[in-house]
């Protein structure tokens, strides 16, 4: 049973998505996504393999691919981006919503330096010089815990941890303070350890900025770290919906069940 929320509850909203429905190639992917994201607040979503959590995330941030037929709505902050030019959308990536990607060595580039990559969204769209640049990249680097900062800025990503790599791709996505941040995989790629790290410290953000956060991933326990509320994805359409605390411990829907089962059961 898909009991998606059609209304948006009251507040400050970041994000709205309404009948969001994905095709491509003439196969519908999602099939009338509704959910809404209240500032500050972080929210989970997460499914199988195939399940359209992905190409949820794709389509709020406007990189579906070419082929790919949308219709519905997605707001971010009141501002209707379906439809936008990819120009508009581009002004809206790095500035207003943030993107951190499950595989920092594909999302940032082996070519340049880190503190470069760090401050690219700061550069596009506040035309910052270069020493001001550096001074943005120490700053960055401070704020996700970045140990020897001055190094860290200029190394490249080979020569970091994935740990490390992590974190700067982190601070990549906040430097222009954005008022929503969507994080896809974020620490699939990682050890235990330095996966609890970095999901501390998106909570940090979240608290410190106001800042908004949609993190998609396969693993409940990674939920209940970071989420207050949770979407539980499958065949592209939202099964199951609720806090965190009550989706694991009133799982109803045999998806939920059997992720909750794959963790171990833990609600810890």
């Amino acid at each position: 049973m898909n009991e998606q929320h059609d209304t948006v509850e009251t507040g400050a909203t970041e994000l709205e998505v309404k009948d969001l429905r994905v095709s491509i190639g003439g196969t519908e992917i999602l099939h009338g996504i509704s959910f809404y994201l209240e500032a500050g607040e972080r929210l989970g979503i997460i499914g199988g393999s195939g399940s359209g959590k992905t190409m949820t995330a794709l389509a709020i941030a406007g990189l579906l691919p070419r082929e790919a037929t949308v219709s519905g709505s997605v707001r971010a902050n009141g501002r209707e981006l379906l439809g936008l030019s990819d120009r508009e959308l581009a002004a809206i990536r790095g500035d207003r919503i943030g993107m951190v990607f499950q595989e920092p060595k594909t999302a940032l580039s082996p070519f340049r330096r880190l503190g470069t990559q760090m401050t690219e969204a700061l550069a596009i769209h506040y035309h910052l010089g270069r020493a001001q640049r550096r001074e943005a990249a120490l700053r960055l680097a401070r704020q996700v815990g970045l140990r020897d900062p001055e190094r860290i800025v200029r190394a490249y990503p080979h020569e970091v941890s994935g740990g490390q790599r992590q974190r700067a791709a982190i601070a990549a996505a906040i430097s222009a303070s954005p008022g929503l941040l969507l994080a896809d995989e974020p620490t699939t790629a990682l050890d235990v350890t330095v996966q609890r790290g970095i999901l501390e410290l998106f909570t940090e953000i979240t608290d410190r900025d106001e800042c908004s956060l949609v993190c998609i991933t396969h693993d409940i326990a990674v939920v209940n770290q970071v989420a207050e509320r949770v979407l539980v994805f499958a065949d592209g359409q939202i099964v199951e919906q609720g806090s965190v605390r009550e989706i694991l411990e009133r799982p109803t829907h045999e998806v939920t069940q059997a992720l909750i089962a794959a963790a171990g059961g833990e609600a810890a």
